[in-house]
């Protein structure tokens, strides 16, 4: 996790992103430089990198998302590729849990949270209009780029789709967070060999001289700041957080995700009646915080590349780490929700008669057949996103039976 540019080959960075990306280190030293000899926590400079106005990662122009609709052979757009980007299949499937959830509560109403381009919103508009003429489609996402994009995408749909610019107050409907909470800032912590808990704070220091940057290395702009971590003694309330999860291991370094549990407790306030959707890879509790994951899961996506230098490239990178979903439950139920079901996305898809509906399709039409097929095998396979992947449900005042958990939910391995 350290910023050694020595590491794993990463692509080449166009001008433009490196100058974004110089703004971004000199905003983030400043911050260092404010927070005195102990730098910045980790959840600060994360926060900062992705989400600051003028130079974090998600207010910036560059395209995030990756372009399935590309020509053959063309270069990857973006830096990632989700599920709704990767193929419709997911959102018709999704309408499928979707449907049944509105038409108990009889209230029409969708709430997705960091909607991404919009694709996952078109897809269930699509699916879900016909039945549902009076569907409000609600998006809530801090990102003015990505809102753009969204506001173009779907302007035929017209005032079925609204923005918010803040938490509704009160809220009946179906919830859906798709890849949102591994995007929240985590706290990093690293066990000490005295059994004491320390927190991973960013510092600045001296740049250091490397070779030249070639067509295999990323350029790494040797005047710009550059970053590392030191340790300091937890505060009582990671302590805490930590010594619940996970038995002392000197060494180990991990990262928990207050953020994101402290957003799902606060559900409990404003969702009124309804079920949330949240889809994210990650595991239980006792697997994210198993001995062998001694070095944690955060990661970074750079131009489709995944590596785990997390202090390269500030502003000009997506920064994740995957999810506790032993926590999010858990703080679920501190929020006086309930836990409605938990599976593997493909497990999920599945549930949702994704093959069924795949029936559309004319196997004879054997080019558009393979198109179609090969990004949802990517969606079930358990060696890409079909297992990485989880669903959980939860929700409030909605007593009824989730299709998409009909078989195999695994709440009793949260």
């Amino acid at each position: 996790m350290r910023a050694d540019p020595s590491g794993p080959a990463l692509p080449q960075i166009q001008e433009a992103a490196q100058r974004y990306s110089e703004n971004a280190r000199h905003k983030l030293a400043g911050l260092i430089n404010e927070g005195g000899p102990h730098g910045l926590p980790f959840a600060r400079w994360m926060h900062t990198a992705l989400y600051d106005p003028q130079t974090g990662y998600y207010a910036g122009a560059p395209l995030k998302f990756g372009d399935t609709t590309a020509a053959a052979g063309s270069a990857l757009q973006g830096d990632f590729v989700t599920a709704p980007e990767l193929t419709p299949w997911f959102g018709r499937s999704l309408a499928r849990q979707v449907s049944p959830i509105l038409a108990h509560l009889g209230t029409p109403h969708i709430l997705e949270f960091g909607a991404g381009s919009g694709a996952l919103a078109e897809h269930l508009l699509q699916a879900l209009l016909p039945d549902f003429p009076e569907l409000r489609y609600y998006i809530l996402d801090i990102s003015p780029d990505l809102t753009q994009r969204q506001q173009q995408r779907l302007a035929p749909f017209g005032d079925s789709v609204q923005w918010l610019r803040s938490l509704p107050s009160g809220f009946t409907g179906c919830v859906i967070a798709n890849e949102v909470l591994d995007a929240m800032p985590v706290s990093l912590f690293e066990w000490g060999q005295d059994e004491q808990i320390y927190e991973l704070h960013v510092v600045n220091k001296q740049p250091q001289r490397t070779p030249a940057p070639t067509a295999q290395t990323a350029p790494d702009n040797q005047s710009s700041p550059h970053f590392d971590f030191v340790r300091v003694p937890a505060n009582a309330v990671l302590d805490r957080a930590v010594r619940a999860r996970m038995p002392a291991l000197p060494g180990y370094r991990s990262e928990i995700n207050l953020q994101g549990e402290s957003w799902v407790t606060g559900m409990g306030q404003w969702l009124k009646q309804g079920v949330a959707l949240l889809i994210d890879y990650g595991f239980p509790g006792h697997e994210y915080y198993h001995p062998q994951r001694s070095q944690g899961t955060l990661m970074c996506h750079l131009l489709h590349h995944a590596h785990s230098q997390v202090l390269l490239f500030p502003g000009i990178q997506d920064i994740t780490a995957h999810v506790d979903f032993t926590a999010m439950a858990d703080a679920a139920l501190a929020g006086g929700l309930d836990v409605l079901g938990y599976t593997s996305q493909a497990r999920f898809l599945l549930n949702c008669d994704l093959l069924q509906i795949l029936t559309s399709l004319d196997p004879e039409d054997t080019v558009r057949y393979a198109r179609e097929i090969g990004p949802v095998q990517k969606l079930l396979s358990e060696a890409e996103m079909g297992e990485l992947f989880k669903v959980l449900a939860i929700g409030k005042n909605a007593d009824m039976d989730l299709v998409g958990f009909a078989t195999g939910d695994r709440r009793h391995r949260l």
